[in-house]
């Protein structure tokens, strides 16, 4: 058997592997806040334009859009022009998005403007992943991603906090006052504290060609592409309860602004346990094995979901213990298919990033309105986020098919453990 390479983060500091999750972590850190910090707004968006719970949900669908589309076009640039350049202009997109929503006039506009600050900060999770690519690979992929997400774990918790908090100081407009400030910090940041980690001679110059021939061999990988199914209904199942939550918790269960807040926090608790506890598995099991396991349980976990919401049993309690273990097990499946997708395509990790998140946000951005023609209430949360942990187990089974996903570089012992604090 051939050794993995020896790639640039093995030879980090534990100071330097400490700043790069930081770093990283903080810059995609701003798609949840952008997705998440406005979600106790979303009634009273509502009212002051004058429109309906549905089409203020699908202003939260055409940030996933824009997400989407924006990841496929800033992928193959990453790998063209290196990490740093597309990074810094994703942000400055997002800056002025997030102006021109503080005086947005009508719902309509509110939408426009929210697809293109999906559109600008996709460029900061493809960045984020393709750096991290760029220095790790394999189970040593998993672990660094897997620390990753307790930095930007923290986002999804504070978001809808943060947002309450704005909002008794002012109005949800206040709410993309805050979001602008962050990206401007954001951006200071990665002009002073990113360094370029894709050196020119391993930058892609075949221009829409080689783009072309690049998504045409990763379609043809048919365990990343099973991979890449695998993240995305994880991901519809996580979204399909960040549009619902709202609704679900403040009006059918008449929870304030405040305890919205807290008990959303609640669920990404869940999903961030479930992160590092990864680390940990991944000393005893390969990616594979654990994301077998993390979908068995949200299969299960999806199931009892349903049961507790169309019957009521146990109120409110027994359904946020149901979602807290489906977003637990989307803890583990996250990193584990990544690091299997990534792996396999590291000559183009920003194109392969770029694909595994459009497919992410583009099944969130399909499941996100779901909840509301369902009718918005815990029954319909429920069948959405069930549907999405059901399809990602079959799409491993179907598609990637655990028996082939075998490689020399998703070992538990391939490559020592980043010693992230």
């Amino acid at each position: 058997m051939i050794d993995p390479p020896v790639l640039p983060g093995e030879l980090m500091s534990l100071r330097q592997r400490v700043r790069l999750v930081v770093v990283l972590g903080s810059l995609i850190a701003i798609g949840p806040l952008t997705i998440d910090m406005y979600l106790p707004a979303l009634p009273s968006i509502t009212d002051d334009l004058g429109t309906t719970s549905t089409a203020v949900q699908l202003t939260l669908t055409g940030t996933l859009a824009g997400l989407a589309l924006g990841q496929l076009v800033i992928g193959p640039l990453a790998d063209a022009l290196g990490r740093r350049r597309p990074l810094l202009a994703g942000l400055a997109l997002h800056v002025v998005a997030s102006v021109l929503c503080v005086v947005a006039p009508s719902i309509a506009v509110l939408g426009t403007l929210r697809v293109v600050q999906g559109l600008g900060v996709a460029a900061t999770s493809v960045v984020a992943m393709a750096v991290v690519r760029d220095l790790f690979s394999g189970s040593a992929f998993a672990r660094l991603f897997s620390r990753l997400m307790l930095v930007m774990g923290l986002a999804p918790i504070l978001a809808p906090t943060l947002g309450s908090a704005v909002l008794e100081a002012t109005n949800w407009r206040g709410v993309f006052v805050v979001l602008a400030g962050f990206g401007v910090l954001l951006t200071l940041t990665a002009l002073l504290a990113l360094r370029e980690t894709l050196p020119p001679e391993r930058r892609r110059r075949g221009g829409m060609a080689d783009t072309v021939r690049t998504y045409g061999e990763l379609a043809r990988d048919r365990v990343f592409v099973g991979m890449v199914l695998v993240a995305g209904f994880a991901m519809a199942a996580l979204f399909a309860y960040v549009a619902g939550s709202s609704f679900v918790f403040q009006d059918q269960y008449g929870l304030d602004e405040r305890q919205f807040g807290i008990a959303f926090g609640a669920g990404a608790v869940g999903l961030i346990t479930a992160t590092q506890l990864n680390v940990r598995l991944l000393r005893r099991w390969t990616p594979q094995r654990v994301l077998v396991g993390a979908l068995t349980l949200g299969t299960a976990a999806g199931a009892l979901l349903i049961v507790f919401a169309a019957t009521g049993f146990g109120g409110l309690a027994t359904l946020l213990a149901a979602l807290w273990l489906v977003l637990f097990s989307g803890g583990l499946a996250m990193p584990n298919s990544a690091a299997v997708a990534m792996t396999r395509h590291g000559e183009a990790a920003g194109t392969a990033a770029a694909l595994l998140g459009a497919v992410q946000f583009g099944t969130g951005a399909v499941a996100a309105p779901l909840v509301g023609v369902l009718g918005n209430d815990g029954l319909a949360m429920a069948t959405v986020v069930a549907g999405g942990m059901v399809a990602s187990t079959l799409a491993l089974v179907l598609v990637a098919r655990p028996h082939r996903m075998t490689d020399p570089e998703l070992t538990p012992a391939a490559i020592p453990e980043p010693a992230v604090a």
